[in-house]
């Protein structure tokens, strides 16, 4: 029941009228896992499913963590890991931290976008409630200078004016819905019109958790703007007690930057700057150091009388350029040569290079051995190494080829 979702409610008695099997696929850390467990229909709920850009409820049923919940028509689904009877009574306790955290989010949206269009004509044609910040599309391909900072001024004071925040059930067929603000129902919507109304600042259809009163969302920072798709803009913002904990972990991060750069808080980004530009003349040299040294060790080799026909060399620093100096400069027509760099058991990079046939018949070996991916032709084969760990076995079995070319000889 949707007039459920009231302020403060973090509590709630109901029965199961359906547990059923099912699977939920959620994603961590860019990978999607799936997980088993069961969709849970209750008589009643306060646990807010997913939908009008808010995430939902988190909490518990009967003493059972809810996962997700996702709104079916009128009813809400909560995906739980065990299953309980159909029948029982059970308790829910709502996640009060989450709710309250989207409750501002979701007020301080309807806010900036009320002014936003009030004072300047930009329509919200969507928005998202992020884990650590939110955004707002505009319908504009830019903002003006100095528009950003005066719709902050202007939120803050009406949160400052403490006003009022109440929820209205209309019927689809009142003649009062078509005063509202509304980018339009879903398909599968059922039941009574939900209209979120900021007392002489907006009316808007929504069927989210808001605030009772503006004051409630402390404050709303707007971060910024960034370009959009189709000449949208995205507007930036947190609002509440997300704006706290972003200026503890900024003052933490600032701490922590003087005592690294030795300057105050100002002069950081200047001390960056000049950091950076060390760093690049530093790598610059460092380059043409490598390059030096790899036409010297390419050369030293070659000065061996006793050289043969095998050259192996592991340098922790390096890339690409500086092992294809070291084997054009010793020549791979008559000579097997493998080189690697990077952490001695870690990643890095490999290049074998040698006469076609034994490279093309080796290559692929050598790079499962280094756990990596390469690819040749012409007498190279190189790629990225996941593990140096069995270097040494790559090395004997190249070793072993190598002699081919002696016994070649002979």
């Amino acid at each position: 029941d949707i007039s459920l979702y009231v302020y403060r409610q973090t509590t709630f008695d109901t029965c199961v009228v359906s547990c059923v099997p099912a699977e939920l696929t959620l994603e961590n850390n860019g990978k999607k896992d799936k997980l088993k467990g069961f969709n849970l229909k209750l008589k009643d709920t306060i646990l807010f499913p997913e939908g009008g850009g808010q995430p939902d409820d988190h909490g518990t049923v009967g003493g059972v963590p809810v996962l997700r919940v996702l709104r079916q028509g009128p009813e809400a689904v909560h995906f739980i890991s065990s299953a309980l009877e159909e029948g029982q009574d059970v308790h829910i306790k709502l996640d009060w931290e989450r709710r309250f955290d989207h409750m501002q989010q979701h007020s301080g949206q309807h806010l900036i976008t009320a002014l936003a269009d009030t004072m300047f004509g930009y329509k919200t044609t969507s928005w998202d409630l992020g884990r650590q910040r939110s955004s707002i599309e505009l319908d504009t391909a830019a903002v003006k200078p100095g528009e950003m900072e005066a719709l902050e001024v202007a939120v803050n004071e009406k949160i400052r004016a403490h006003i009022p925040v109440t929820v209205n059930l209309l019927s689809i067929d009142d003649p009062a819905v078509e005063k509202v603000r509304s980018r339009g129902l879903p398909d599968d919507h059922a039941g009574p019109i939900r209209i979120i109304d900021i007392e002489g600042v907006d009316a808007n259809m929504c069927c989210g958790t808001h605030v009772s009163n503006l004051s409630h969302l402390q404050v709303i920072k707007i971060l910024g703007t960034e370009k959009g798709k189709k000449n949208k803009t995205n507007l930036i913002f947190i609002a509440g007690s997300r704006v706290l904990k972003y200026a503890e972990k900024s003052y933490s991060i600032e701490k922590s930057l003087t005592g690294l750069l030795k300057t105050g808080a100002d002069e950081h980004v200047d001390a960056v700057d000049k950091l950076q530009k060390t760093v690049k003349r530093l790598q610059k040299s460092n380059l043409i150091i490598l390059r030096e040294m790899a036409v010297l060790i390419a050369q030293n080799f070659k000065n061996k009388a006793d050289r043969g026909n095998f050259f192996s060399l592991h340098n922790k620093d390096g890339d690409n350029e500086f092992m294809n100096i070291i084997a054009n400069e010793i020549g791979f027509l008559d000579t097997v040569i493998f080189l690697t760099v990077g952490e001695e058991k870690g990643a890095g990079l490999f290049l074998l290079a040698g006469p076609e046939d034994i490279v093309t018949e080796v290559g692929p070996r050598v790079s499962e051995l280094l756990q990596g991916k390469g690819a040749g032709k012409a007498g190279r084969y190189q790629g990225k190494a996941n593990s140096l760990v069995k270097r040494a076995e790559a090395e004997a079995l190249l070793k072993e080829h190598s002699c081919k070319l002696t016994a070649g000889e002979e």
